[in-house]
């Protein structure tokens, strides 16, 4: 299998199992408030479901990206995808929480090297001009798995009941790692065999300061840091009892407003794409401006102590989820900055940054949500989600100073090494000119 048709075989069976990990990923989103009943959850407890999966998943990024330097994408592709299977059998079975949080370990552990593996398998395939986008592409099918949840998990849910609905998942996951399994292929390697097991032979320690050293990976950890966070705090967990029990809307027009949110997405990938491939030296401009952008639509949903119009929320969704395919932008700092050897292990790494943010926001979220309100509360107030969201800030911050330090040591390393990044006011001038 070789040329452009098999590139295109290839970069389908990956993108196909992206997509069903996003569904696996995001299913417990649309059952939130199922699971607190089946489970007699506290907000805690709910979001310690999330918690110990995207703790599992940003734990195990940089061990899956040593094992995709060691292995290839084939492996980890397919055998994620059946671990998922695995994970959400388990879930449909369960009845009690400590059954269900080894599933939700499982369902981290699968997912772990699935999408570093597609950006893997991007770079190995594709000519280096239309990375960038179609890593932004990858991210916009996968993002539309949220869709698939916000969707068709949540009739199958309403419609069949949980068992169903998870042994469903768990069906198709098998089937997608045979298609994996069939498909996913890497070219012949372009790195000396004997440098690829010289790194694959690295110590876990030592390989990961080699591929994290170049200022650019970290600018990458915190692009992707500082981006995704509070489109998954909404979609993977608080979105819907937030939208339902505090905003009065139905779970129709909460699975609408995730929708949306996912919509925005898949819109704003090609757009952040494009950017990054014909901008490559302001790639962090559009990583600010979603910060900026993400904090101005939290003030304007939080500021108010009433429920805010349907239109409202959709704007804020809108915005939120464009914040996704920004963390990408972290993808190709990664990829610009180290060598072909440590790429898996430099993604893993960056691709911990989101995650990362993701886990703290989630818990944070749910933590307040539990002290400010009764004991033994279920349901939570429009105050109390006000307060809890409000504790975001302090990811936001720590992820735009991490940015802003690490841009400017980049940009010093490139200096270095002859490529001067102009200030924006020179460009300006030379336009004119």
């Amino acid at each position: 299998m070789a040329g452009r048709r098999g590139a295109v075989v290839v970069y389908t069976a990956a993108v196909l199992a992206y997509l069903a990990a996003v569904v696996h990923r995001t299913a417990l989103g649309v059952a939130g408030v199922e699971a607190i009943d089946r489970f007699e959850l506290s907000a805690t407890g709910l979001a310690s479901f999330s918690v110990v999966q995207l703790a599992v998943y940003a734990a195990l990024q940089i061990p899956a990206g040593q094992l995709l330097d060691r292995f290839g994408a084939r492996v980890l592709v397919a055998g994620g995808s059946l671990v998922m299977a695995v994970g959400q059998a388990l879930l449909a079975w369960a009845d009690d929480v400590p059954t269900a949080i080894v599933a939700r370990v499982l369902i981290g552990a699968g997912d772990a090297g699935i999408f570093i593996s597609a950006c893997r398998l991007v770079a190995e395939w594709f000519p280096p001009r239309q990375v960038p986008v179609l890593v932004q592409l990858t991210g916009l099918i996968g993002q539309s798995g949220q869709i698939v949840s916000a969707l068709g998990v949540a009739w199958l849910l309403h419609a069949r009941g949980w068992g169903v609905t998870f042994g469903t998942l768990a069906v198709v996951g098998v089937l997608v790692a045979a298609a994996a399994w069939a498909g996913v292929r890497s070219p012949a390697p372009t790195t000396p065999a004997e440098a690829i097991a010289s790194a694959a032979r690295a110590r876990f320690l030592h390989a990961v300061r080699d591929a994290a050293r170049p200022a650019g990976t970290r600018l990458g950890f915190w692009s992707h840091f500082v981006a995704p966070f509070s489109a998954n705090v909404v979609a993977l967990l608080w979105g819907v009892p937030f939208f339902v029990t505090a905003q009065g809307r139905t779970p129709g027009e909460a699975s609408l407003l995730l929708s949306v949110l996912t919509a925005s997405a898949m819109v704003a990938g090609p757009v952040v794409g494009r950017w990054t491939a014909r901008h490559p030296l302001r790639r962090s401009w559009s990583v600010l401006a979603s910060a900026v952008t993400t904090l101005a639509a939290w003030v304007w949903l939080l500021v108010p102590d009433t429920p805010r119009p349907l239109g409202q929320l959709v704007v804020f969704c809108v915005v939120v989820g464009a914040g996704g395919p920004v963390s990408l932008v972290g993808i190709d700092f990664a990829r610009t900055s180290t060598a072909a050897d440590r790429l898996g292990t430099a993604t893993g790494f960056v691709n911990t940054g989101g995650f990362t943010s993701s886990i703290v926001g989630i818990l944070a979220v749910g933590v307040v949500l539990q002290v400010a309100s009764p004991p033994g509360a279920t349901t939570y107030s429009l105050d109390a989600y006000r307060l809890a969201f409000a504790v975001l800030l302090v990811p936001w911050l720590v992820g735009v100073v991490g940015v802003l330090r690490n841009r400017r040591l980049a940009r010093a390393d490139m200096a270095e090494a002859g490529t001067v990044v102009p200030p924006i006011r020179e460009v300006l001038r030379r336009r004119r000119g």
